[in-house]
């Protein structure tokens, strides 16, 4: 069916159409011109009439020529051209003719193009519910993904669909759970495996506990005192004999005996004090008894960090911790050159990824994530940055993500964050996210061989989170409140009291 026609200069990449029917945003057409088939996409559309110019200022006139010519409008709209379909989607070389008809894409050129190796079903196109949208799942796996949205938009189904669909091809997902929506979690392609947050503070490195005690850089005597703690301590814990308990605490024990042996020096106590509230801080983050926490998890699973129950910087701690481990253990394993090897690949999922890797602040779980970005795809090891303010997110691990999932995004400068870190995010498709419907999405990135307005598929398990029922909780505890009063009144009838 022909939509509209070519006018005015016309580019490799884009095109502007006249039409006097109204297509939609997001539909994809066809160009037909020099022998090829050029698919685009429909990325802006306006309604003129040529009557009613923007110089006219005559109220009366204006509901004159309404009422007389008021169906003769206009149609114009723009599209980005995304490649001849007879050639593996390849730009042409030359620009199409003025005047040449645009047509809809077929249905067969569209299940062509979603119709890819390893498919991950995401859902259906938004304008035609008839077409199924697959990516390809080695691009997630290889090269990153984030899935970006305001409150209520359809992230966390999302993350669940995309999950379950991974579980297909027994993917070993890992999961920091900030918000404990996934731990009682049941997905329909495979198990949840909840690991609980705690380390063994002997697989950890000494610059890491000293992060956590929070002796600078700079400060080299406290330094010494600390490094003698740590080496001895852990040489107590592996060979089980006085200490077989708190790392830290059998850290303060050693430097309290020291500093008696040395005279109460004062930077031996300045250190005790820092390990001191340390332990108040990371009290229930250590476990002499933990294996390293990596070999807890089952491929095939999604594999849950449950953090709801810890605060922000023991989240920081386990997750700087575990994506160093995984890193240094996959390097191992792919050269070889260590039996401290992670066998197979992982792919993470960062939850509340402003809160793990912020914009605008350090730390070490930030520094982790982007060296995961960097350098994980060499290694096997993936990563999805999950966030409901990506203008928060660092923007050098964003850019890093080579494909997105982008649901309804209101704010201006989160729809700048997101489009300054990705190349392929237009101006036309960025104006297009405030008016995305909840579970709505542009997806893009090399993981489809074409942008695309994606309605996300329901996810059919079970998961927590969403909205709360606040007003039903509240009447139920009203009701319970007043049965209870009641019970109060009847039981000092009973005993004869008189109020």
């Amino acid at each position: 069916m022909v939509v509209g026609f070519c006018v005015g200069e016309i580019s490799l990449t884009e095109l502007t159409f006249i039409s006097d029917k109204m297509p939609q945003v997001g539909e994809y057409v066809t160009v037909d011109y020099d022998g090829k088939k050029v698919l685009g996409m429909v990325e802006n559309l306006v309604r003129g009439n040529d009557a009613l110019n923007i110089d006219l200022h005559d109220v009366d006139a204006i509901q004159t020529i309404a009422r007389i010519g008021g169906n003769d409008y206009y149609i114009k709209g723009k599209v980005k051209l995304l490649g001849d379909v007879n050639d593996n989607l390849r730009l042409p070389r030359t620009p199409a003719l003025p005047g040449t008809p645009i047509k809809l894409a077929d249905k067969e050129i569209l299940n062509e193009v979603f119709k890819v190796k390893n498919p991950i079903k995401l859902g259906t196109l938004v304008n035609q519910r008839d077409i199924e949208v697959n990516v390809e799942g080695n691009p997630i796996l290889n090269r990153h993904l984030a899935i970006l949205a305001m409150t209520g938009a359809g992230k966390s189904n999302t993350v669940a669909v995309l999950m379950d669909q991974l579980l297909g091809y027994n993917v070993p997902i890992f999961v920091f759970d900030m918000h404990g929506e996934y731990r009682d979690a049941d997905f329909p392609n495979g198990s949840v495996n909840v690991i609980q947050p705690k380390i063994n503070p002997t697989y950890m490195t000494f610059s890491e506990i000293k992060k956590l005690v929070n002796i600078p850089n700079n400060a080299f005597i406290q330094e010494r005192h600390f490094r003698y703690a740590f080496n001895k301590a852990r040489k107590e814990i592996n060979e089980g004999t006085e200490h077989t308990y708190k790392f830290l605490e059998a850290m303060y024990d050693i430097l309290a005996v020291r500093s008696q042996d040395d005279g109460s020096d004062k930077q031996i106590v300045d250190v005790m004090n820092k390990i001191d509230d340390a332990k108040d801080r990371y009290n229930n983050l250590f476990d002499n008894n933990k294996g390293n926490i990596l070999t807890s998890i089952k491929v095939g699973h999604v594999n849950v960090l449950d953090l709801s129950q810890t605060d922000e910087s023991v989240s920081e701690v386990l997750v700087s911790h575990i994506l160093r481990n995984a890193l240094q253990r996959r390097k191992n394993a792919v050269h070889g050159n260590s039996d401290d090897k992670l066998e197979h690949p992982v792919f993470f999922v960062v939850e509340e990824a402003h809160i793990l890797a912020p914009n605008k602040r350090d730390s070490q779980s930030k520094y982790w994530i982007q060296r995961i970005a960097r350098e994980g795809r060499k290694f096997g090891l993936g990563l999805c940055l999950v966030s409901q303010s990506p203008k928060t997110v660092d923007h050098d691990a964003l850019s890093q993500m080579n494909n997105m999932i982008i649901l309804r995004l209101v704010e201006p400068e989160d729809q700048r964050h997101v489009q300054s870190a990705s190349e392929s995010l237009s101006k036309d498709l960025i104006n297009q996210l405030p008016s995305l419907n909840v579970g709505e999405a542009i997806v893009l990135g090399l993981m489809s061989k074409v942008p695309t307005l994606v309605k996300i598929d329901e996810f059919k398990g079970r998961r927590t989170g969403g909205d709360l029922d606040i007003i039903g909780d509240l009447a139920t505890f009203n009701q319970s409140e007043e049965e209870e009063i009641e019970s109060q009144e009847r039981e000092s009838l009973d005993l004869g009291y008189d109020y």
